[in-house]
C-alpha cells in the first residue's frame, strides 16, 4: 500500500500522544497491540497498512512537545516509563511534522497537509481530529450547499474548517469526536467532488461501548427500559472540557443516541460529566439502569467503569487510520460505526452487529 500519513488534529493532546508512543512501541516489538481491533484475526487479510508504514504529523494550538507530553503521562501511568527512551526518535520525528493550527485559515492547514505529504513521500493521507469537543453548532444556510460554504467559511467551526482542508488536500477525514466535523451537507458534496471518504463521530471507548453491549441485551430479551442515568467523573483537559456545558451538550447527545437507536424509543435520564482535576487522564463511570420485567416487576442494573481514555481512545485512533487508509469510496464510510457513539450513516447500534458490518466490509 505504501507510506500512510497520519495527520492529528490535536496532535498534543493525551490521546495522539498515546496514539504516536503507542504506535512506536508497536512497531518496535516492545509492546503487544492490545485493543488495536485491526489486529485481531477477522482482518489479517484485509490488507491494512504495515505499522512501519505509518508516518505521523498534525497540528495543535499548543507547544508543549511530545517527548515532555510523554514524560507526563507517564508520570499519570498512561504510558509505562520502560517505554518513553524505547520511543524518544520516533516523537521527535513526530514532533517535527506538527504546524499550529491557531490560524483557522482552511488554505493553510490544507498546504501544511500537502507539504507534509511531499515531504515524507506519503500515498495517503488519513485526517483525524482528536481536538477538545466543541459546542453544538446551530444550523445556518451556508451550511446546505458547497458553493455557500466556499464563500462563508467564517460561519464553520474548527473542526468542520479542518475537515473542509482535509477534504481540499485530497485526504480521508475521521472525526473521533462529537464536534460538528464532516456532520454539513455541504462537507458531504465536498467529499464526492473531491474523491475522498470520511467517518464519525465520537470515539466510542468506555461508557457508551458497554451501553452499545447492554442496550441490545435489553431488546432481545423484550425488557422494557424506564431510564438510564450516569455519572461521570473525568480528570485531564478532557475533564476541563466537559465542564463547559456547551461542549458535555455534544458529548451527551452523542451518547443518548445510542440508546435510542437500539431500544427504539426515547429513554429518561441523562449523563452528569464533573471534573474532577486528580484523576489525571483516568475517568470513574456509573451507569443506573431501571427497567420493567414481567408483570411490570421494576428492577435495577448498577455499572461502574473504571478506565483511562487515553489508553482506551489511541488504539482506535490507529484502527481508524489504517482502516481508512484502504477506503476507496467517496463520502460517509457507514461500516466503521463499530468505532463511534454517533456514527454518521444509518446501520445497526449494537456493538456486536455493528463488528459483523465491519468484518464483512473488511474482507469485501
Amino acid at each position: 500500500m505504501g507510506r500512510i500519513g497520519v495527520w492529528l488534529v490535536g496532535a498534543r493532546g493525551s490521546v495522539a500522544t498515546t496514539a504516536i508512543a503507542g504506535a512506536a512501541a508497536v512497531r518496535a516489538g516492545a509492546a503487544p497491540p492490545t485493543g488495536c481491533v485491526s489486529e485481531l484475526p477477522d482482518f489479517a487479510d484485509a490488507g491494512l497498512p504495515a505499522w512501519s508504514d505509518l508516518v505521523f504529523g498534525g497540528h495543535d494550538v499548543v507547544d508543549t512537545p511530545l517527548v515532555k507530553r510523554v514524560e507526563q503521562l507517564v508520570h499519570g501511568g498512561v504510558i509505562p516509563a520502560r517505554l518513553a527512551d524505547l520511543v524518544w526518535t520516533d516523537l521527535t520525528v513526530a514532533e517535527g511534522e506538527i504546524r499550529s493550527g491557531a490560524s483557522g485559515d482552511p488554505a493553510r492547514f490544507a498546504a501544511d497537509i500537502t507539504a507534509f505529504r511531499r515531504r515524507n513521500r506519503i500515498d495517503r493521507v488519513v485526517v483525524v481530529n482528536v481536538a477538545s469537543t466543541e459546542p453544538p453548532v446551530r444550523p445556518h444556510p451556508a451550511h446546505q450547499h458547497l458553493s455557500d460554504v466556499d464563500r462563508a467559511l467564517d460561519t464553520l467551526p474548527p473542526s468542520s474548517l479542518y475537515a473542509y482542508a482535509a477534504m481540499r488536500a485530497g485526504c480521508a477525514y475521521v472525526d473521533f469526536t462529537p464536534s460538528t466535523g464532516a456532520w454539513l451537507p455541504a462537507l458531504d458534496e465536498l467529499s464526492h467532488v473531491m474523491g475522498v471518504p470520511y467517518t464519525g463521530r465520537d470515539g466510542k471507548t468506555g461508557e457508551t461501548l458497554l451501553r452499545s453491549v447492554l442496550a441490545p441485551m435489553f431488546a432481545r430479551r423484550a425488557l422494557s427500559v424506564l431510564s438510564w442515568s450516569g455519572t461521570n467523573l473525568l480528570g485531564g483537559g478532557d475533564g476541563a472540557n466537559l465542564a463547559d456545558p456547551g461542549p458535555a451538550a455534544s458529548k451527551n447527545a452523542a451518547k443518548q443516541r445510542v440508546l435510542e437507536g437500539e431500544l427504539g424509543h426515547p429513554v429518561d435520564g441523562r449523563v452528569h460529566i464533573d471534573h474532577v482535576p486528580a484523576l489525571g487522564d483516568w475517568k470513574t463511570a456509573w451507569d443506573h439502569v431501571l427497567f420493567e420485567g414481567f408483570l411490570g416487576t421494576r428492577m435495577t442494573l448498577q455499572v461502574t467503569w473504571q478506565g483511562c481514555d487515553s489508553a482506551l481512545a489511541a488504539p482506535l485512533v490507529l484502527d481508524l487510520a489504517r482502516f481508512m487508509a484502504t477506503a476507496e469510496t467517496p463520502g460517509q464510510v457507514p461500516e466503521l460505526a463499530f468505532f463511534f457513539k454517533d456514527p454518521l450513516g444509518v446501520g445497526p447500534h449494537g456493538l456486536m452487529a455493528q463488528y459483523d458490518v465491519l468484518r464483512d466490509w473488511a474482507r469485501r
